[in-house]
């Protein structure tokens, strides 16, 4: 079966491998791109991260994830802000195609998500020179509505393009099929996003989903017409890897990695 496209968010094999025994794991079956999240990372070290990286050819096609902008004063926000600065650095150091930024939630006893929202975009702002000087993309993935609260306060494709439209270079989008399949406006806006779609992860929705988190289904295994957002994204001009990002605490997450692995390449095949 082929896998040239197919990328790994590691993520989804969290449980069963680190960097070095995943980047392993996804050789074996021919994958050769993968999306690192920043424990990945740190357990490994960077500098040994980047070698295990480099030396096995790997396509980096994200690096997980920077955002987490608002917070309830001034000290926070720069926290988070020197934090995503590091993760820039990480993130040109193995050579990510992006690093992927959500929202954050409201910080703890606010009931102001307009504010968080600017807090999101000043955050990106601040640290937009750092990115553009390292040349490491921004995108903005926007997540579901029901992580508005606690994760994720820009929802839509559209927010996120707004943002993506005020900052200019340098900043697109992931668009992520488990937080936008439901959007009434999907089509348009993914035709409006064009060159700004800087990565593209799949999953599924499972009905009934037991865990809005940590409950993703497997490409297939639920209602998601994967197929037709594929088109959307090919026709706005998009033709990078589809990256599995799948959190599955009760179903995936126990099971042999490489049997995960195994599905995610049949999946791709047969569904995608």
């Amino acid at each position: 079966m082929r896998t040239d496209g197919l990328s790994i968010n590691l993520a989804t094999v969290r449980h069963q491998f680190g960097l070095k025994d995943g980047v392993e794991a996804c050789l074996k079956h021919g994958i050769t791109a993968i999306a690192p999240w920043r424990d990945h990372i740190q357990a490994t070290g960077l500098v040994e991260a980047t070698r295990i990286i480099r030396s096995n050819d790997m396509k980096v096609t994200g690096y997980c994830r920077g955002g987490l902008f608002p917070a309830a004063d001034a000290a926070g926000r720069q926290a988070a802000i020197d934090m995503n600065k590091e993760m820039i650095d990480e993130a040109a150091a193995i050579g990510a195609d992006c690093l992927v930024m959500i929202g954050g939630g409201l910080p703890q006893g606010s009931r102001d998500i307009a504010g968080a929202r600017d807090m999101f975009a000043d955050g990106l702002l601040a640290v937009l020179p750092h990115a553009r000087a390292a040349k490491v993309p921004l995108a903005i993935e926007p997540l579901h509505p029901m992580t508005a609260a606690d994760r994720g306060c820009i929802s839509t494709l559209s927010q996120a393009l707004d943002l993506c439209d005020a900052l200019g270079a340098g900043v697109g989008v992931a668009v992520d099929v488990y937080h936008l399949w439901w959007d009434p406006d999907l089509a348009k806006q993914i035709a409006r996003a064009r060159w700004r779609i800087l990565a593209h992860h799949i999953c599924d929705w499972l009905v009934p989903t037991k865990d809005l988190l940590l409950d993703r289904g497997m490409m297939g295994d639920g209602i998601i017409g994967l197929p037709a957002i594929r088109r959307m994204i090919e026709a706005a001009g998009f033709h990078g890897h589809q990256e599995v990002e799948i959190f599955s605490a009760q179903d995936w997450w126990k099971r042999p990695g490489d049997e995960v692995l195994r599905t995610c390449v049949e999946r791709y095949n047969t569904v995608c």
